[in-house]
């Protein structure tokens, strides 16, 4: 069953040259949305947007105020509005422990993850505004926005700070007719986080670590992820703003002091 109220919709969604970005992409295209797909990669976007029917590629840094006015005046070229919004493009910065975490690099992730998050929705809200009220946000922290770990530091302190924006974007949407709601995924195996030294992490290697630490005993998909996003960004969902939805299999739900039933032999 479709979700009502995005058919014919113009949806922009960010970082969907591939992961979770390329399933909203996808998602919302199949529910008759109009995709503009961002991405920093362009050959990447384009092959999104090649897969989907009158979808728009666009190349931009979501971190530069630049960037973030290309795609929408993109979007606005090609369609004349911009009706729906997933605020998705992060990166996660190389795992190791805070003494060895370069400033340098703490920065990058900053910019892309909280910089680009306020920047579009900053320029979402301009955009309706010029338009007229109404829309919705969706943008994606993690479950790492509400715990913490002794590596990705600044991956963590990114996703809490994207929640808060999303929170405070709820309020001021609140007055124009704007949804504003945060996603977090638990483990989808993308190519966000590696291992040091840069490798990605496998897909093998994900399911594993979600076998043990999450009540479902396994990891996520990007497409499990864009049903929750095409939820939220649909008019199904109209009495809902503000929120942090997890999608991570109950791993949030689990106290990391008592062991999985899987992890005591009473799970079959």
């Amino acid at each position: 069953m479709a979700f009502a109220g995005l058919d014919g919709k113009v949806a922009v969604v960010t970082g969907a040259g591939s992961g979770i970005g390329a399933g909203v992409a996808r998602r919302l295209a199949a529910e008759g949305a109009r995709v503009v797909v961002v991405d920093r990669d362009e050959e990447r976007a384009r092959t999104v947007a090649g897969e989907l029917d009158g979808a728009l590629a666009v190349a931009a840094d979501v971190a530069q105020e630049a960037g973030v006015a290309a795609y929408t005046g993109a979007a606005v070229e090609e369609f004349g509005r911009i009706d729906l919004y997933h605020l998705n493009a992060g990166i996660a910065g190389t795992p190791v422990p805070i003494p060895e975490i370069e400033a340098q690099e703490f920065d990058e992730v900053m910019a892309v993850n909280v910089r680009g998050v306020f920047l579009g929705l900053r320029d979402a809200f301009r955009q309706y505004e010029r338009q007229g009220p109404g829309g919705a946000i969706v943008v994606t922290s993690s479950l790492a926005g509400v715990l913490g770990a002794a590596d990705i530091v600044p991956y963590h302190v990114s996703k809490h700070a994207v929640l808060g924006l999303a929170r405070c974007g709820a309020i001021h949407g609140a007055t124009c007719g704007v949804r504003v709601n945060a996603i977090a995924p638990g483990i989808i195996p993308t190519n966000l986080v590696s291992q040091p030294g840069g490798a990605p992490v496998s897909s093998d290697a994900a399911h594993e670590r979600a076998r043990v630490t999450t009540p479902l005993e396994r990891a996520g998909t990007a497409d499990e992820v864009a049903a929750l996003v095409a939820f939220l960004l649909s008019d199904e969902a109209s009495y809902v703003t503000g929120g942090f939805y997890p999608v991570d299999g109950g791993a949030g739900a689990a106290n990391p002091f008592r062991p999985l039933p899987a992890a005591t032999g009473s799970r079959g």
